[in-house]
Order: structure tokens, then sequence, then C-alpha cells
């Protein structure tokens, strides 16, 4: 009897599968764009194609992705600037900092890529313009369009000291918001005194990890908000004690640079934040990320609007 229940539950079961297919969608190679212009800056701007992450990958592969061979120019006020396809050490040294910062990497290793970039020092971004960007590639054709919001100042920036640290603490500065208007913002330092070498300590500006150094004013318009923000610098910094990696060292002066945005750019980046911080997570919802760039293309063409101010680590 056992025998007989055992078969037919077996039969029960074999009868109820049925074959699931899915289908994966053909790979389509797209270009894709992330190129950025701030005020009091030149625009850059960075092409490549999208992998198949389906198929084998290989380090060749990645590095022959990049475009080089595109026609670029950005339009503003019916002027056009056409952007030169060079490497990154044969531009000046301000844009190669800018594009280090891009990437978020360490000057030294960004000038080691061997991949072209598209800039001219023809074009400075101003608050206030708007921006188009023309890309032929191809035969085909993809723009977009970004605009340099004017800027909002940091008021009552200060360094404090965690008692229990001994010398490190946070840089702490309200924000007063503008009311009944879209506004997001990008929070960013560098350290700015220098080693026993007399080199800076940081060549480039840093934001934190994840998506903190962006923000909006989703639950804060019109209103005036605190805002508390360590040290995002890089990891292996022998000059400070690894316990307080993130925090401000007493004698720092640093730059805080902040910056405004668009709603188009801000949510290309919290969504790219996202996805990099559940990578790891395999029950995390998988995300497309957000586009401006139209004809086909991928990626993101933002306006930035920075503001400056330095802090003196001090009590």
């Amino acid at each position: 009897m056992k025998s007989f229940y055992l078969f037919f539950s077996i039969l029960i079961l074999v009868s109820c599968t049925k074959e699931v297919k899915i289908d994966i969608p053909g790979y389509q190679q797209q270009l894709v764009v992330e190129g950025r212009i701030e005020s009091g800056g030149n625009p850059i701007v960075l092409l490549s194609l999208a992998q198949n992450i389906y198929s084998e990958s290989y380090i060749g592969d990645y590095v022959n992705s990049f475009v080089s061979d595109a026609f670029v120019k950005v339009v503003v006020d019916g002027d056009t600037f056409v952007l030169e396809s060079k490497l990154i050490t044969d531009f000046p040294i301000e844009i190669q900092i800018r594009f280090a910062e891009m990437l978020r990497l360490e000057l030294e290793d960004a000038q080691t890529l061997p991949i072209h970039l598209f800039s001219t020092i023809n074009l400075i971004g101003v608050s206030g313009k708007t921006y188009d960007l023309l890309i032929e590639y191809k035969d085909k054709k993809y723009t977009s369009t970004t605009f340099l919001p004017f800027p909002t100042p940091l008021q009552q920036l200060s360094w404090k000291l965690e008692p229990e640290t001994g010398e490190y603490g946070y840089a702490h500065a309200k924000l007063a918001d503008p009311p009944n208007q879209y506004d997001a913002y990008r929070w960013e330092s560098k350290r700015i005194n220098t080693t026993i070498e007399g080199n800076p300590l940081d060549y480039t500006f840093r934001r934190g990890n994840g998506g903190g150094s962006h923000f909006s004013d989703k639950y804060f318009d019109g209103m005036t908000i605190d805002l508390s923000y360590g040290n995002p610098q890089k990891k292996k910094d022998s000059t400070i004690n690894n316990t307080y990696k993130r925090l401000f060292r007493q004698g720092d002066s640093v730059v805080v640079k902040l910056s405004k945005l668009g709603k188009a750019g801000f949510e290309f980046y919290k969504a790219k934040a996202s996805q990099l911080d559940n990578s790891g997570n395999p029950f995390a919802t998988p995300i497309n990320l957000p586009s401006n760039i139209k004809g086909g293309g991928l990626g993101i063409w933002v306006g930035y609007s920075p503001v400056y101010d330095t802090l003196y680590c001090v009590e």
C-alpha cells in the first residue's frame, strides 16, 4: 500500500511539472555616454559601447569598448563648440583632474588609462545656461540637454571634534534650500594642506561611497537643514589612524565643494549608487539606470554648478 501511495504521489508531481522557457533579449550594442559640464569648467565626455553580459569578458575587450572616433559637439546660445578626442594626458591638467574625479580614480591612475575622452578648452560652463550635447557615431545621432542651475552656498561651515577620538571630527554646515523649486545637490571635499614633501594631501575632490553625497530637497524644500560629513579620502592613507580614516584631522585645511544639479542627473546617480550598493545582494531587484540620452544611447549628460568654501579644522 505504501508503495502505491508513493507511486501515485510521484505520478501527480510529474504530471504537474511544466517546462518554463525564458526568453532572454538578444544583445544590442548601444553607445554609453558619461558626460558632464560644470560652471567654471570645461565639458568632458567619455564614450563607450555597452558589453554583452552573457559573453566571456576580458580586460582587452573592456579597453577596446571605448570610442575615440565619434563627432561630438556642444551648443550653447547658438554657438557650437567641437570637442576634441585625445588621450587623457594630452589635455590640460585641470581637465585631467576633473576626469579623474568623474571616474573616482586617483589622478595618477587616471593618467595611465589608454583611452580617449572628448573635451575642449574653448568652452567654460556658466550657471543659468542650457547646454545641448550632439554626438554622431556609426551613422547614428544622439542628443541630450542639461541646464546649469544657480548654486546655493553653504552657511556656518565648521569642524567639530569628536571628544573620544582626541583629534578627529566631522565637517558641519547649514543649507538654506530655496523654496518652491526642485533642487538636488552633491557634496565633495579635498584637503589642501601638504605632506612633508610639499605635495597636497588630495589632488582631486572626493565624495563618499553610496548615495549620500548626492541628495535632493524632496523632504526639505524651502527649509534650512544641518549637514554633517566625514572625510571621503582614499583608504590607503598612512597619514591617518585607521580607526578614524573617515574623519577630518585637527589641523586639516579642507575645501568643500557643494554642487547643484538637475533632476535627470540626480536620478541617474541615485540609481547608480543603489545598484552598486546592492551588487553583491542576490535578492536585490535589478534596475535599468535612467538616461537622458536620446537616439538609442545610454548614460547621462549632467550639469553641475558648484560653490566652494574653505574649512580649517580647529576648534
